[in-house]
């Protein structure tokens, strides 16, 4: 094919004319090439993939979170001295400096949990990958050296969770626990720290305590067995009770932070209504009044 001077398509090279029969085959292997350049997807078990993990003990895995269901740090009101310390506490962990297991104990619904993910992330996001959140059920700790063993050695740094943690009955698996947060030949490895949760200060529930005391030869002593394990805590921060303008505080934040538009003389008022159709106040009633809201308002929550 000739191309005469002056042409639009002067200077460009010629190439033969192609069927879509030909030209299919070699879009195929253009992009089977292409596949094969491409990182392989990470797999779900990777150490080093993922920003959260959740502990599974059947089999015994770390299987990988792609996306953590959590709420940002600012919308976290009314626990202003407790927010401080925990992310001043992980902060120095993500840096490699000693750094204290904490124990977040108090009212339920006041947003412990949330603050230990919110936490994590504020901190995760300044250290490019290198802190991860491992949660881990209260009945899978028995299985707690196993997962330690496995995070030794790695290099990464790992916050493990246990969301409302507490002890009744003849429930043993506490003495895991306490031997891996302050004890034990192995002891805790510098790469990990413990955040747990509860609605109680010792972990116990008080009649249990009692009928220690009741029923131990040594009562003091069977009691302090137990309680010591809230003491392997270095950073205990208390949740309380929340008052009514903490309420609304947190009521106008979220909605803020989502726009509902809802003048605020309204919003307190449907806000009281709410909290007593619950008979309480709380981060998570707070939260509850909020999604009833942007639904009748017809708006998503994306945060």
């Amino acid at each position: 094919m000739q191309i005469s001077r002056g042409s639009p398509a002067a200077g460009r090279a010629s190439f033969p004319a192609m069927t879509d029969a030909a030209l299919i085959p070699l879009l195929a292997r253009i992009a089977d090439s292409l596949e094969r350049m491409a990182p392989p997807p990470a797999r779900d078990d990777d150490i080093q993939a993922f920003e959260a993990y959740v502990w599974q003990t059947d089999p015994m895995r770390l299987h990988g979170v792609p996306a953590v269901s959590r709420v940002p740090l600012d919308l976290l009101q009314g626990i202003d001295l407790v927010r401080d310390l925990l992310v001043e506490n992980t902060r120095r962990f993500a840096a490699g400096l000693p750094a204290n297991n904490a124990l977040l104990w108090g009212a339920r619904g006041m947003g412990k949990s949330s603050l230990v993910k919110a936490a994590h992330a504020e901190v995760a996001a300044a250290h490019d990958g290198t802190l991860a959140l491992v949660e881990i059920a209260r009945e899978d700790l028995a299985t707690l050296p196993d997962l330690l063993r496995r995070l030794r050695g790695v290099d990464r740094r790992f916050i493990l969770f246990c969301d409302d943690l507490s002890f009744d009955g003849q429930d043993a698996s506490y003495k895991s626990l306490k031997a891996v947060l302050d004890g034990g030949i192995e002891g805790r490895p510098p790469n990990v720290v413990f955040y747990a949760t509860s609605n109680r200060r010792h972990l116990l529930a008080r009649d249990m305590i009692e009928n220690e005391r009741s029923t131990a030869i040594h009562p003091g002593e069977a009691v302090e067995e137990k309680v010591s394990l809230s003491d392997r805590f270095g950073l205990w921060l208390g949740f309380h009770g929340c008052d009514q303008d903490k309420f609304f505080a947190m009521i106008e934040a979220y909605a803020a932070h989502f726009a509902l538009n809802v003048a605020r003389d309204d919003l307190r008022a449907q806000a009281i209504e709410w909290s007593v159709t619950r008979g309480s106040r709380s981060g998570r009633v707070a939260w509850q009044f909020i999604q009833d809201l942007a639904g009748r308002l017809g708006r998503p929550l994306e945060t």
